[in-house]
């Protein structure tokens, strides 16, 4: 900035630097405002929304979970069962949540092995029925 040296200049200068002080005053409440509406909850809510439905492998994840705590259900209640006794039923529960960790893990070995298995019964089944 060059020197000011008159009193004319100095008016003017303090004039464009209370139009530019103005300029960024009205700037920087738009940015609050914006900044305010994106920290609501229901905003929150919906970008995260936004964000995860734009996962590309959201449907695989979502059905090897599925895959894995079905499995662990099934492992609970085939090896425990019913039963009353606490120390089973917390066993049950760390069996359950063991199996469900493994077979979401490897869920891509367990639908080929799942598949080999169906094709084998389907087989099995159909091969008896011409008989």
């Amino acid at each position: 900035m060059k020197a000011i040296t008159t009193s004319a200049a100095l008016k003017t200068a303090i004039q464009q630097l209370e139009l530019r002080q103005a300029n960024e005053l009205i700037l920087l409440k738009e940015e609050v405002a914006k900044t305010s509406e994106s920290f609501k909850l229901i905003n929150i809510i919906k970008s995260t929304f936004k964000n995860v439905a734009a996962a590309p492998d959201l449907k695989t994840d979502i059905i090897n979970t599925a895959i894995g705590l079905t499995t662990g259900i099934v492992a609970k209640k085939v090896i425990i069962g019913k039963t009353l006794n606490p120390l089973s039923k917390l066993f049950g529960v760390i069996l359950e949540v063991f199996v469900a960790n493994k077979v979401t893990k490897n869920a891509e070995d367990v639908k080929s092995i799942g598949s080999i298995i169906m094709k084998k019964l389907f087989t099995q089944h159909t091969v008896l029925e011409k008989k």
